[in-house]
């Protein structure tokens, strides 16, 4: 994937606090309008906002079910916390998701929940996982995304002896549907996490919000890569904006600010409860 000058449009749909009918109706809507060509969840275990009791859908299989109810949009997960899933189950998984869904899978992937969320521990307690340093988590992250590469392009089984990943006769069958791989997608603002981008993404993506630090941030990607000898035109820079629906002339705005500054990948992060007809809505008052 080549970097565009023409802005790309999705929607980001959290799975939690609602049921799972309204993720579908959401979706459905939003695969018959052209304007939207991507479509999000995210990856948490326990709701990071709203009622904290609520109810949360795993991510990746709730995917895997709004890829079979869809034809057209690109689908994927913003971002797939790394520490939750070994990377050569989560090999797996996507590849599953990108044959259900013919092709259309964006591969998200990032370090996990940050350390200062105030909500960043509470998920991996409540199912029993280790929530390790951001150097750890970092690194397991460049190696997730070595293992997750050559199982999806490499036609003899393998080892892996890393520090964080340990593989034996590795082997990925079947293989995706896109080739080489689906794009990979890495999320994260943190100058480490940057180095990783340079080496294995295809797109880029940071929360959006302060478009400064975002422009700041791209740049040290700029520098991360030329350090390794890669050209940052071929990574796409995207960007997660949230939507309000009270005022969307400030969301207009924020999208303005983020294309100008060379983010072409655009992310609509849209809150639950959502209104009728709101993939619609997006495209009318947001797109257009």
């Amino acid at each position: 994937m080549t970097h565009s000058t023409r802005p790309s449009f999705g929607i980001a749909t959290a799975p939690q606090n609602l049921h799972h009918r309204d993720l579908l109706e959401v979706w459905r809507e939003a695969d018959a309008i052209p304007e939207i060509e991507h479509a999000w969840l995210f990856d948490h275990l326990m709701p990071i906002g709203g009622d904290l009791d609520g109810p949360v859908y795993e991510g990746w299989t709730m995917l895997a079910a709004l890829a079979a109810a869809t034809r057209r949009l690109r689908v994927g997960v913003l971002v797939t916390s790394n520490r939750f899933r070994p990377p050569a189950v989560l090999a797996k998984i996507a590849t599953t998701v990108d044959v259900i869904s013919d092709g259309r899978l964006d591969f998200g992937i990032g370090v996990g929940s940050r350390p200062d969320h105030p909500l960043a521990h509470r998920e991996y307690a409540a199912h029993g996982m280790p929530f390790h340093d951001t150097a750890r988590a970092v690194g397991a992250l460049d190696e997730a995304c070595t293992v997750i590469r050559r199982l999806w392009t490499e036609d003899e089984p393998f080892d892996f002896d890393g520090e964080h990943v340990q593989l034996t006769g590795a082997f990925g069958n079947p293989k995706p549907v896109q080739r080489p791989h689906p794009p990979i997608l890495i999320g994260g603002r943190a100058a480490a996490t940057l180095r990783i981008v340079a080496a294995h993404a295809d797109v880029w993506n940071i929360p959006g919000g302060d478009i400064e630090d975002a422009k700041s941030r791209s740049a040290m990607l700029d520098r991360r890569c030329a350090e390794i000898g890669r050209d940052p035109a071929e990574i796409t820079r995207s960007i997660h904006l949230a939507v309000d629906y009270e005022r969307p002339a400030e969301t207009r705005e924020a999208i303005g600010a983020a294309v100008e500054a060379g983010f072409t990948h655009v992310v609509l992060g849209l809150p639950a409860p959502f209104p009728p007809e709101v993939a619609r809505w997006v495209a009318d008052e947001l797109i257009r």
